[in-house]
């Protein structure tokens, strides 16, 4: 196959966390015959720093021109003074409703071998940490209106949260198909007992587990999910929720893995392109010392692969090249265990490399 790939280096730790990811797509490439050709795209703090702004139009374009688009990390102390519509995420925001990428899934997967350095109870990790956050990702709170104003001679800030049944109820699809290819579960988090755009989203996504009866179907109020996901992380399969309480609670699942390094993720829309990213930020306190851990933006070229190009046996070559890697006891820093080997991020790709 002849793919492009859109390339977003980004910010702080982007370019050299890219960087391998690329030189492992290169590795598949030539081992399975492909040709991947990558497309240059200035986004975020970058963007802001050359163009003025954090995703010119002329970046979505080539995002909208290629076959899918690999993304390191956007963001930085140094743009934290910029107004709210001018700062890197915004760039982030606006390429994904540029893509229309409206879900976005994050697996909470516990490594075997990275079983120490998870923060939960042994007893707790012995049952397993394998499920999927599926996550709405162009709608609710971070779409809807934003304003701050003077009222009685006090600043008054308002954050709309608007849903629409349709909105809710492709994501719920997402939810119930992911469900059908993992172990047929799906739990539904809102606020429902205070929120009515939960109560909307709970209506709907009662009607479609009605189109699901293969499926298991339980609502959980996103409090306490919070709270077991930590006391019992194995009773989740797949996970569906909002914006807002996705981004949250997809951050607090990657913890309870041992590493946020780990953690890929893929959001897509209607087509096969999508948005592959790991999960973490952009670190600048370790920018430019090659100690970053590019296994996440690994994987997520993985997912890529996979979910936009349909190479099953290369994904599969690549998580097994990371097993073996592991297996070894190489690790970085974010890793790191007694009796294992610590490496450089850059050194952790040439690993991943020779394991294919």
């Amino acid at each position: 196959m002849e793919k492009k790939i859109a390339v977003i280096r980004g910010d702080g730790i982007g370019p050299e966390i890219v960087a391998e990811a690329i030189k492992v797509l290169d590795a598949v490439a030539a081992r399975y015959g492909h040709t991947f050709t990558y497309d240059e795209v200035d986004m975020g703090g970058v963007a802001i720093d050359k163009w003025g702004e954090p995703l010119p139009a002329a970046m979505l374009d080539k995002c909208l021109a290629a076959d899918s688009v690999l993304l390191g990390a956007v963001g930085g102390p140094k743009w934290d003074g910029l107004p709210g519509a001018q700062r890197p995420e915004k760039g982030l925001l606006a390429l994904r409703a540029g893509m229309g990428l409206y879900s976005n899934l994050r697996p909470a997967k516990l490594w075997p071998q990275l079983a120490d350095a998870s923060p939960l109870k042994p007893s707790i990790v012995a049952k397993g940490i394998d499920f999927i956050v599926v996550r709405e990702l162009t709608g609710g709170v971070y779409f809807g209106q934003h304003k701050t104003e003077t009222v009685d001679g006090q600043q008054v800030a308002t954050d709309v949260m608007p849903y629409s049944e349709a909105e809710i109820e492709r994501i719920g699809r997402i939810a119930f198909e992911t469900a059908r290819k993992r172990r047929h579960k799906v739990t539904s988090v809102d606020k429902a007992n205070v929120l009515d755009t939960s109560r909307l989203w709970r209506s709907v996504m009662h009607r479609l587990a009605a189109e699901y009866p293969d499926v298991e179907y339980a609502d959980m109020l996103v409090d306490n999910t919070a709270m077991q996901i930590v006391k019992d992380p194995s009773q989740f399969d797949v996970v569906v929720t909002e914006n807002m309480f996705g981004d949250i609670l997809s951050d607090e699942a990657s913890m309870i893995t041992g590493s946020i390094g780990m953690i890929p993720s893929s959001s897509l829309g209607e087509g096969t392109r999508g948005l592959y990213e790991p999960i973490h930020g952009s670190a600048p306190d370790i920018a430019g010392q090659n100690k970053a851990n590019p296994i996440g933006t690994i994987l997520s070229a993985a997912m890529m692969l996979k979910y936009s190009f349909g190479m099953e046996e290369e994904y599969a070559a690549i998580e097994a090249a990371v097993h073996a890697v592991l297996d070894a006891g190489k690790r970085t820093g974010d890793s790191m265990a007694a009796g294992c080997t610590q490496v450089t991020c850059s050194e952790m790709g040439d690993a991943i490399v020779a394991a294919l």
